[in-house]
């Protein structure tokens, strides 16, 4: 179940409908989409997308998508700390950043510049797509982290992100989310 948070007001929201509505009031498309398929640490990309394939499919051609991958982040996962210092950077990119967790969790943090920043815990069944050009940085977390999503993308070079270097994340680095 996500949850949002914005630090500088000192709130914290759970209800899914009022998160939705939240995201969706800023551009930022949010959606819960079942995802009650327990994979086994070996499963790989192409099980994944398949197991997916009925929502994805339709998903996929309404926005004009036109690949889908599996990213996989966990404690295992060579050059972490390398990795994560690279989504912890805010950054923006030249398409829409579309992730649907099929199991795990990670932190999306938003600068919309027109109000305080504010996050979004991501679980199993959340589904988000952040509108190219939209600042933020993402955290699978300091420790342990376990991150399995699907990435929808039009053409991957989207993908590539341009660093604001704005170094706005540093204010956020001590943030923990209330469970």
């Amino acid at each position: 179940m996500a949850v949002l948070s914005i630090p500088d007001l000192n709130v914290t929201e759970r209800d899914p409908q009022k998160i939705r509505q939240f995201m969706n009031d800023r551009g930022i498309f949010f959606d819960q989409w079942q995802a009650d398929v327990v994979f086994e640490d070996t499963a790989n990309q192409e099980e994944i997308l398949k197991a997916y394939e009925s929502s994805l499919t339709p998903f996929m051609h309404s926005g004009g998508y036109q690949t889908a991958d599996v990213i996989t982040i966990n404690k295992l996962t060579e050059n972490y700390e390398a990795i994560r210092a690279k989504f912890l950077s805010e950054h923006t990119h030249s398409e829409d950043e579309i992730r649907f967790f099929v199991d795990g969790e990670g932190l999306f943090w938003f600068n919309l510049e027109t109000e305080p920043v504010f996050n979004l815990l991501c679980e199993k069944g959340d589904l988000i797509s952040v509108p190219q050009g939209t600042k933020h940085w993402f955290d699978a977390g300091e420790s342990d982290p376990f991150v399995k999503a699907i990435r929808i993308f039009i053409d991957m070079s989207g993908w590539v992100p341009e660093y604001t270097h704005s170094k706005l994340e540093e204010r956020f680095a001590d943030f923990r989310v209330a469970r």
